[in-house]
């Protein structure tokens, strides 16, 4: 199972798009039912996944080197990016207060005046999510309430998931209990790195039985898995194991999300989707921050899997200041001048 360049990308260069109001996001209504049921693991999926690195390497340069969208059409993608941002604070001087500033951004990401001279006010646009650590989610859950914003949690002894498999269970189930809707949980790399995939697959099957009804959202740690075909293999993994989203890092490794290591994992949600029929969630975490590097990711999840996974639900980001580039950028839109970063603080 190699990966293979998308046949259907267009050769013109720059993203085709449409004007704001038709393209930004409504506001998220909440989670239906789970994306991936999973399926049982199947030994064959995963030895036949060989990735051409090279291969891989050619086809990440290109989404770097077309040129950008631009006036109304930039600010409509940067719309869509604002929706599918998991605003996030995973401090370890977390307090109420930040989180409570936190979810207020996220209920009003982009200022009022600004959504107003582009006319779209009436669009309600907020973040797809609020993440923190377990203490703080009942905190966030009050905060949000009524909002339909998901209130997201990081468990599994994140980031390291080094603590006992009993804790672990019991950190998610008690973040579930608290009102997590989505639950961030972490592989153990070992089972990667010494290709001990039946472990890997019981582990996240542990997982999404605690999960329940939430969504799992599942870190594979890229920056720790040596090779491409391990991310490949470990992605394919966590989805038979039932992973709604597979997500590339904790944003505390030292090599975060990247273009080639996304592709890797879009390719095979799209190979996991033509053998199962169930579709999976992405989630790029980790050294995301300009408005432009936004615009690369969501370039790159509409031409290898379409505009089906361009909404919230089936796509994320997991940052923290981004937002705050994004809506520097909006402001030069509408103003024609840029503004001093301190004057988009995001809690």
């Amino acid at each position: 199972m190699s990966v293979k360049r998308n046949s259907t990308v267009s050769g013109k260069g720059a993203v085709q798009a449409v004007p704001i109001k038709a393209n930004a996001p409504e506001a998220t209504e909440g989670h239906g039912d789970l994306l991936n049921p999973g399926t049982p693991f199947n030994a064959d999926w995963v030895n036949d996944i060989k990735i051409n690195q090279s291969a891989v390497e050619r086809r990440a340069a290109t989404l770097k080197t077309r040129r950008s969208p631009k006036k109304a059409f930039q600010a409509a993608w940067l719309l869509k990016a604002v929706s599918c941002i998991d605003l996030t604070t995973l401090s370890g001087d977390d307090t109420p207060g930040r989180v409570k500033r936190l979810c207020a951004k996220a209920k009003n990401p982009i200022r009022a005046d600004l959504l107003k001279a582009m006319d779209v006010e009436g669009l309600n646009i907020t973040t797809g999510a609020v993440c923190v650590y377990h203490s703080m989610v009942e905190t966030a859950v009050e905060a949000l309430k009524g909002t339909g914003i998901p209130v997201a949690a990081v468990s599994t002894g994140f980031p390291a998931c080094m603590s006992p498999m009993p804790l672990r269970l019991q950190e998610i189930e008690a973040s579930v209990a608290a009102g997590a809707t989505e639950i961030d949980i972490v592989i153990t790399r070992h089972y990667v790195l010494t290709e001990n995939w039946k472990a890997l697959y019981d582990e996240v099957l542990a997982y999404r039985k605690a999960c329940g009804n939430a969504h799992m959202k599942t870190i594979i740690s890229t920056g720790q898995l040596s090779t491409l075909n391990n991310v490949a293999k470990a992605s394919m993994v966590c989805m038979m194991a039932g992973a709604d989203f597979i997500k590339t890092s904790t944003g505390m490794e030292t090599v975060n999300a990247t273009i080639p290591v996304s592709l890797v994992m879009i390719r095979m949600i799209r190979q996991y989707e033509e053998l199962t029929g169930f579709k999976v969630g992405f989630k790029p975490a980790g050294g995301i921050a300009t408005a432009k590097d936004s615009t690369h990711y969501l370039v790159m999840i509409k031409e290898e899997l379409g505009e089906d996974w361009l909404n919230p639900e089936m796509f994320r980001f997991g940052a923290s200041s981004l937002l705050a580039d994004i809506e520097r950028q909006l402001e030069h839109h509408v103003s024609g001048q840029y503004s001093a970063n301190h004057r988009h603080s995001i809690a």
